[in-house]
């Protein structure tokens, strides 16, 4: 499963949203409707399935879902 696929799923299934919501340029928080403790809920999903820490400076960038797949794959996780 590609980075995107992951990040998307991730996203449904912690917020609950439809699928044709999660696109690269929905921000999390107004688009999507998370509130603080969702965000950080995603962070985790992230954590634990990509298996690396986001530190809380990192995370406060990730406010969309492309930021969030850019910022993994960064990571070098493909």
């Amino acid at each position: 499963m590609s980075i995107e696929d992951t990040v998307k799923e991730i996203i449904i299934d912690q917020l609950g949203c439809e699928a044709l919501d999660v696109v690269p340029e929905a921000d999390i928080t107004n688009d999507l409707q998370a509130d603080s403790l969702d965000r950080y809920e995603l962070i985790m999903g992230f954590e634990d399935r990509f298996d690396l820490k986001i530190d809380d400076e990192e995370a406060s960038k990730l406010t969309t879902v492309g930021k969030i797949i850019d910022y993994l794959k960064s990571k070098n996780l493909d």
